[in-house]
């Protein structure tokens, strides 16, 4: 089934274009495999970019905040004839939407591969991505109301989070998972362990 990727605004959109047709941003950019293209390049998937805050504080069990999300950029993802070379990201300014800046890397193959993956699971869903500073991890967030608004929202507990390669040790990337079961685990990681009594402190033994 396929993905209900969200509209981009329309100011993003038109950055990203000027960027590319910019021989001085492209050539600035950090990106050896977009400044040796000779032909065409478009901008496509526009992906609404969220960070999860909090997630360290979010054990309500232990009297914990839930975390919260916040859109942060819009990425599209370059393509060059058959294949993806490269992602621009956008930033909200005063003015509206603008660029930020270019990059290549894992994630831009990682990205591709997962959203090819989430067409075969037979499900309707909003991508957007999922921003998890506090482990370094990046996921797919396969957002089940595909007709929301894509700046706003919480992962509900049914949406999938599709960790993208590199994912942390432990965590396998390209595995959809629920976010009531992969929120906890993330959630675990950022959680001191209780350290030991001291023996001083222990209660005597019966």
């Amino acid at each position: 089934m396929p993905l209900h990727v969200p509209p981009a605004p329309a100011s993003a959109l038109r950055s990203v274009l000027a960027a590319l047709g910019s021989p001085t941003a492209v050539n600035e950019a950090h990106t050896p495999a977009l400044r040796a293209l000779q032909g065409p390049v478009t901008a496509e998937l526009p992906l609404p970019v969220h960070v999860l805050d909090r997630l360290g504080m979010s054990n309500l069990a232990a009297g914990g905040r839930p975390p919260r999300t916040r859109l942060t950029g819009w990425r599209f993802l370059i393509r060059s004839g058959d294949r993806f070379v490269a992602a621009a990201d956008t930033r909200l300014t005063p003015d509206g939407w603008t660029f930020s800046h270019f990059f290549e890397g894992p994630y831009v193959a990682a990205t591709e591969r997962a959203l090819r993956q989430a067409e075969s699971l037979g499900k309707g869903y909003q991508p957007r991505l999922l921003s998890v500073p506090e482990l370094y991890m990046l996921t797919l967030w396969l957002h089940g109301a595909v007709g929301a608004d894509p700046s706003a929202g919480l992962p509900a507990g049914e949406d999938l989070l599709v960790p993208l390669a590199p994912a942390p040790p432990g965590i396998a990337a390209y595995r959809p998972h629920p976010v009531s079961e992969l929120l906890p685990v993330m959630t675990h990681r950022l959680t001191p362990a209780t350290p030991p009594i001291p023996p001083s402190l222990a209660a005597p033994a019966a």
